[in-house]
């Protein structure tokens, strides 16, 4: 059993999107064995077809540079890329995000592409059970729940891989509490 636990960055606008859309631009993950051992990680752009140049605001929450995505392969490929890294084809996993923002982005690429979505029927809302766990209610940002449950936030926020790998550290921490149905 794997677990991936995963981030996505997105077009992003102040206000709606142009042509109804927001495509993800940087997938980030780490892999997780059933013995909670690290197994490693993977991130990588994503070049947009929808929407290919990056808004100012986008720029700015995420860092990613309109160069980083314009030479970034199309999603299609970058999936795939993902898919065999996190061994979905040979071994049983959990894909698990904090929010449910993050497989609907799966989910809608994979529509706007026409690919196969069924990967994702072993999704884990790790934000609905961490609240679950703390009684109900838990505000704030990833960054703030990693620094209220005593870890240092690392790398950048809004960064794919970055936000992956704070979450792991939840993920890890508690462990045995998750449930996978």
């Amino acid at each position: 059993m794997n677990y991936i636990i995963y981030d996505l960055e997105a077009t992003c606008w102040l206000g709606r999107p142009p042509k109804g859309y927001n495509e993800i631009i940087e997938i980030g993950a780490v892999r997780i064995n059933e013995y909670g051992e690290f197994l490693g990680s993977f991130e990588s752009f994503v070049r947009p077809t929808i929407n290919p140049r990056l808004s100012g605001f986008c720029k700015k929450l995420t860092s990613i540079k309109q160069d980083q995505i314009d030479s970034a392969q199309n999603f299609p490929k970058v999936l795939e890329q993902f898919m065999e890294w996190a061994d979905m084809h040979s071994e049983e996993f959990y894909v698990c995000s904090w929010g449910n923002n993050d497989k609907k982005l799966f989910l809608e690429e994979c529509q706007i592409h026409s690919l196969d979505e069924d990967w994702l029927n072993s999704y884990v809302n790790l934000k609905n059970q961490f609240d679950r766990l703390k009684g109900g209610n838990v505000k704030g940002t990833l960054k703030t729940i990693v620094q209220k449950e005593g870890f240092e936030f690392t790398g950048i926020q809004h960064r794919a891989i970055s936000d992956a790998e704070n979450l792991a550290k939840i993920f890890l921490k508690y462990f045995d509490e998750w449930t996978f149905i």
